[in-house]
């Protein structure tokens, strides 16, 4: 029992970058599948996951917290209005990464069909985004990659491969993201990335399920 405790603590401790090999090999293969060489799935995936942890800034807003009277009488007192701070930025793995790839796909795919499907991922992932208070928008991650599969597959079989990742990596930051940004005030947080956080999983699972279709 004793020397199979070593062991044991070995596998644990191998199992993490076990899993990430593999889901480093699943990634590059899909990425591959997609029209990339193998250099360019490992630089794409590289980017996609080193990126995730880049964000942009774009722009920064200040909006009122707190409103407090200014004059209370008998005496006279200044009650500062308390002022925050937003910053909006643009995640580089969820959000650049994917845009430029999908742009290089659309010479691959039939446009109607791909902005059909895109338009019908943002109006799922727009009615299934929910904000979350000092985070952001988060979305499950299995539903655009899926919703963007099913539509490829109905509108265009034969290219179903690059419009399912067009209109999931497209549809889930306009739906989930770009469609919520009136919203982001409410949630508290001093950043809020688009492409990050809630929504770069589905965004990136969006390249594995193309692959399954190719």
């Amino acid at each position: 029992m004793l020397g199979f405790l070593p062991l044991l603590l070995l596998i644990l401790l191998l199992l993490p970058a076990v899993l990430f090999l593999f889901y480093f090999n699943i990634a590059a293969i899909s990425f591959t599948k997609l029209g990339l060489t193998p250099a360019g799935a490992v630089l794409l995936f590289g980017l996609s996951l080193i990126g995730s942890v880049i964000n942009i800034p774009a722009y920064r807003q200040r909006f009122i917290v707190e409103e407090r009277p200014m004059f209370w009488f008998p005496f006279i007192f200044y009650y500062p209005p308390r002022v925050r701070e937003q910053v909006i930025a643009i995640n580089f793995g969820g959000a650049i990464v994917p845009f430029l790839f999908a742009l290089y796909l659309l010479g691959r795919a039939p446009l109607g069909p791909a902005l059909a499907a895109t338009a019908l991922v943002a109006v799922v992932a727009k009615a299934l985004a929910r904000p979350v208070a000092g985070v952001g928008i988060a979305l499950p991650a299995f539903i655009p990659p899926l919703v963007a599969a099913s539509a490829a597959f109905l509108l265009a079989r034969d290219n179903a491969a690059p419009v399912a990742y067009i209109a999931g990596s497209m549809g889930t930051l306009i739906g989930a993201d770009l469609l919520n940004l009136h919203r982001i005030r409410r949630l508290g947080a001093q950043v809020v990335s688009i492409g990050g956080a809630g929504v770069y999983d589905g965004i990136f699972l969006v390249g594995v399920v193309a692959a399954l279709l190719a």
